[in-house]
């Protein structure tokens, strides 16, 4: 059986999970958040307080299974409960960002601005006009907003301008000499 998913996952209190059939679904303050799991490799318990994870056969399929699962349902008890967020920084002259609404408006030195709508779940907060905080329950869809906000303009290497996470490090190149 895999080492991670040996350790049970603690349910803290004001979360409620509830196992069905092929699926598990996790409720708390910040929203409700559904897994489909697979029921014929992996048995998922739910024993007062903590949720136990075992494979249902020996094979290397089940056994890798049972510990993605574990984080999977780790990370939804933690969404749900605490929440994730996501950091980026625009560095570069006139690079801005504003956040109205479920857009996100940025300008990144192109000849019109860019406009991003934020999927449901996710919120965008601007504490200054060069730094995006992005919040949500589900981790994967806040850090795939976020790779979708740097993606439109990464950082470059020879001046490191453009769209990046708050804690990456920009390897700057040496420019062209004579």
């Amino acid at each position: 059986m895999s080492r991670i998913a040996k350790n049970p996952v603690a349910i803290p209190s004001g979360v409620e999970v509830k196992l069905a059939d092929n699926e598990i679904v996790v409720k708390g303050k910040l929203g409700e958040l559904k897994q489909s799991i697979n029921s014929e490799l992996v048995e998922i318990k739910n024993d007062n307080g903590q949720i136990t994870f075992a494979v249902k056969n020996d094979s290397r399929e089940a056994n890798a299974l049972s510990g993605t699962f574990r984080a999977l349902v780790a990370n939804m008890v933690k969404g749900v409960s605490d929440g994730f967020e996501k950091k980026l920084q625009l560095v570069g002259v006139g690079y801005r960002a504003q956040a109205q609404g479920k857009a996100l408006n940025l300008s990144l030195g192109f000849s019109h601005p860019v406009v991003y709508n934020l999927p449901d779940g996710i919120t965008a907060q601007t504490p200054s006009q060069t730094e995006i905080v992005i919040s949500g329950a589900d981790r994967q869809k806040v850090g795939q907003v976020a790779a979708e906000i740097r993606g439109f303009r990464p950082p470059e290497p020879y001046k490191g301008k453009g769209v990046r996470y708050a804690d990456e490090t920009v390897v700057l190149k040496e420019t062209k000499k004579k």
